[in-house]
This record gives structure tokens, C-alpha cells and sequence, in this order.
């Protein structure tokens, strides 16, 4: 997480922020929820991937560089879920969060099954994974 600024420890703010590996493969939809997640949620993207083997590399280059990783189901190439499959072989990896327009009762399970924290739906439930983020900064 980032620690606060000058300014905000002048004022006695405790801001804290999450960092997020945004795995999205929509640009546009990349740039819209990285404004929505750094106004609403106190998280700042630090990375982003449009294909499971960018996701992966990234990550293995900077394993403790985010502390939740917001994944798509369906990327340019690979798939969010062999994200997870890799992210779990971590020691100590970062929270897992699946953002999806395909969030069916299986798909959730099977994301659980990969050590998803969450899944949330796109369309529905941006609303729920603000809240959801703003809970772990304070479990964080």
C-alpha cells in the first residue's frame, strides 16, 4: 500500500491506498475503472494486462508490487482464470478480485476454486466491488 504524503500526515490524514493490477483486456473499460477505482475506491492501478501471459509476467517481475489483483474472465489471449492458477503459486499472493460479465453461479465457484477473494458482475455490481475494495484497505 502507499504510505500518506507529506501533506496528508501535516493534515493527520491516514490515507491509505491499494495498489491494483488492473487484468482487463477493454481499454476503454480499463481507462474508465482505473478513474472509477482511484476516485471512489483510494486504490491506484500501478499495472495493467490485456492477456494472461502479460498478467503473469508482470507479476512474477513484481510479486509484491499490488495488493489486489482485479481480474477479467475472458482477455486478449489466455484467460483471467489461468491468472489465478498462477497468482495461487504464490507464497504470499495478493488478494484476488474477478470482475466479469459472465458471473454465473459456476463461474464464481470455479474462480473460488482458484483462490478468488471475490467475483463480481461488470454490468451489476461495480457498486459491490468499491465497497468490497474500501473493506481491504481496512483488513489490510
Amino acid at each position: 500500500m502507499f504510505e500518506p504524503t507529506q501533506e496528508e500526515e501535516a493534515l493527520g490524514e491516514r490515507v491509505i491506498v491499494l495498489r491494483i493490477l488492473l487484468v482487463e483486456d477493454h481499454d476503454r473499460l480499463a481507462d474508465e475503472l482505473s478513474s472509477t477505482l482511484e476516485e471512489l475506491a483510494q486504490a491506484k492501478v500501478v499495472g495493467t494486462a490485456q492477456a494472461q501471459d502479460e498478467a503473469c509476467r508482470w507479476m512474477d517481475e513484481r510479486t509484491q508490487a499490488c495488493d489486489v489483483a482485479l481480474i477479467d474472465v475472458f482477455l486478449k489471449r489466455g484467460t483471467g482464470l489461468g491468472v489465478l492458477e498462477h497468482i495461487a503459486k504464490y507464497e504470499q499472493p495478493p488478494r484476488r478480485v474477478v470482475l466479469t460479465n459472465y458471473a454465473t453461479p459456476d463461474m464464481h465457484h470455479r474462480c473460488r476454486e482458484l483462490g478468488a477473494d471475490a467475483v463480481f458482475d461488470k454490468s451489476t455490481e461495480i457498486e459491490q466491488l468499491i465497497d468490497w475494495l474500501a473493506g481491504a484497505q481496512l483488513r489490510h
